[in-house]
């Protein structure tokens, strides 16, 4: 070895041990488990949060945490808010009239109605109000009705992206662009994960098999970005082996399999020591997190084990995986077992020219799962610590994209301006509804709520100053909430 590369080596020791200590830390933690202790499974449940809360940052929490894990239930291709939580019956006497121009201001739309008149389409079904709270909610929504007791309405998001991919990426990301680390990656950087079996970030995936409509799912969406990939988020799949290539090959037993992942963890070991690169680490660690797969993931998708009742209560798709429904109830799972953060994906909200004959279909198929994921959680006494999150990346327009004239034709274009989400558990106030839109549903117009602000109240919720976890990449402090984000205290039991 020459000199130069001795003087870069001793360099790369130097960062390592000051701004990527991280890596070294995980990398010890793993290989200080010998086989008798990676074959355990009976450690004790405090022993485990320990060890696994380690792998975060150490000066986080920045304050007392009101969650412990997020479950958000992402709906792909923006739910109608004007059909399903937002009633405006101001729309009905505006039916088959342009929307007046001081209310849309000519702001940009998709090129699908950009330049097109804007005549106002009212709710596609009925309204009613419910609970004590006296929330509206669409009469294609029964379950969910059935809890707005428990749910914290906002009225008032918005955000600035008109197009899918761009708008999941900026809820998702802070960012438009791919290539930043998503929340969830954000959220086990962090604050590491209380489960030592399964990995801490979580991702599934559903459409309607009745759906004619969908959007893709990108794998950066739950991407580590900058961060070291250990973060991202690992995709649990509705078919086959949940996860690819946990599986054993033919021929190849667990033992042999636990002598294989020693003997790499020692050539890795030595790779790591030379080279100082945290993503040896992170190789390391999910080799160490495969083969604990191999017993905790079987586990976690056995349904013999739940009540019928619980079945019953997430609805008759429950038991078919990749469905909303299963997917659902493996997110109680999984947050009960420890797993920070649980992203579930559902797509064929995009709807165009079908309003009428794919909306209820959506509806149907995620109201009663969504509902009993919240009742699930509250009667286990795990929705305290849970914050869940309902929403998509945009709302859609209260004007129509398609023939007025034509029920067939209905739909919705894109729309940014104003539309709803809702959030359960938490430590977010139940039973209330907060921001507001105007009259038509266009523009949020009281307590507006940027995508900004809803991240950096996802982090507060987990005991995260938005503005101080940062990631320093290409020479710059970067965060989720980029230079922008204020909490939104006025949701939050404080």
């Amino acid at each position: 070895m020459n000199q130069n590369f001795a003087n870069e080596m001793t360099r790369r020791t130097l960062f390592s041990k000051s701004s990527m200590g991280i890596g070294t830390a995980a990398l010890a933690t793993l290989l200080g488990n010998d086989q008798s202790k990676a074959n355990d499974q009976s450690k004790t449940s405090d022993q485990s949060k320990t060890s696994a809360t380690q792998l975060g940052l150490s000066d986080l929490p920045h304050h007392p945490p009101k969650a412990k894990n997020v479950i958000y239930l992402l709906m792909n291709g923006g739910p109608p808010h004007i059909d399903m939580f937002d009633y405006k019956p101001e729309l009905e006497k505006y039916r088959g009239k342009e929307i007046p121009e001081s209310v849309h201001r000519n702001q940009r739309v998709s090129t699908m109605t950009q330049g097109a008149a804007k005549l106002a389409l009212p709710a596609f079904t009925g309204f009613k109000q419910h609970g004590e709270s006296g929330a509206w909610v669409c009469d294609f929504l029964p379950h969910t009705a059935g809890i707005v007791d428990d749910l914290c309405f906002v009225k008032s998001m918005h955000t600035t992206s008109v197009n899918h991919a761009p708008a999941i990426t900026f809820f998702l990301t802070g960012s438009e662009m791919p290539g930043r680390p998503s929340m969830g990656a954000w959220a086990t950087y962090g604050l590491g994960s209380e489960s030592q079996d399964l990995p801490g970030f979580v991702v599934m995936t559903s459409r309607d098999k009745e759906a004619t409509c969908g959007q893709i799912f990108y794998d950066f969406y739950w991407g580590s970005g900058f961060l070291p990939s250990k973060y991202q988020g690992v995709k649990f799949r509705g078919g086959g082996d949940p996860v690819l290539y946990l599986s054993n090959p033919n021929g190849l037993t667990r033992e042999v399999r636990r002598e294989l992942l020693d003997d790499l963890a020692i050539l890795n070991q030595r790779h790591f020591e030379e080279m100082q690169d945290p993503e040896i680490a992170t190789r390391i660690a999910q080799y160490e997190m495969a083969y604990r797969m191999q017993a905790s993931v079987p586990e976690i998708t056995d349904l013999t084990r739940e009540p019928e009742n619980v079945l019953e209560m997430y609805g008759p798709d429950v038991k078919r995986p990749g469905s909303f429904a299963y997917n659902c109830l493996m997110a109680r799972k999984l947050v009960e077992r420890g797993v920070r953060f649980v992203q579930l994906f559902h797509a064929g909200w995009d709807h165009h020219r079908n309003l009428s004959s794919q909306f209820e279909i959506q509806c149907r198929d995620t109201d009663q799962a969504s509902a009993a994921l919240v009742k699930d959680l509250k009667q286990r006494g795990l929705l305290q610590d849970t914050l869940v999150i309902w929403g998509g990346e945009f709302g859609r327009t209260p004007f129509i994209q398609g023939n007025i004239d034509d029920r067939t034709q209905w739909g919705r274009d894109h729309h940014p301006y104003a539309f709803t989400h809702w959030m359960a558990g938490g430590g977010v106030k139940a039973g209330v509804s907060y921001g507001q839109s105007d009259e038509f549903g266009f523009n949020a117009v009281v307590d507006p709520v940027h995508v900004h602000d809803f991240q950096a109240t996802v982090l507060h919720q987990l005991g995260i100053d938005h503005e101080k976890l940062t990631f320093k990449f290409q020479g710059r402090h970067y965060r989720l909430t980029d230079v922008h984000g204020q909490v939104v205290r006025p949701i939050l039991n404080i």
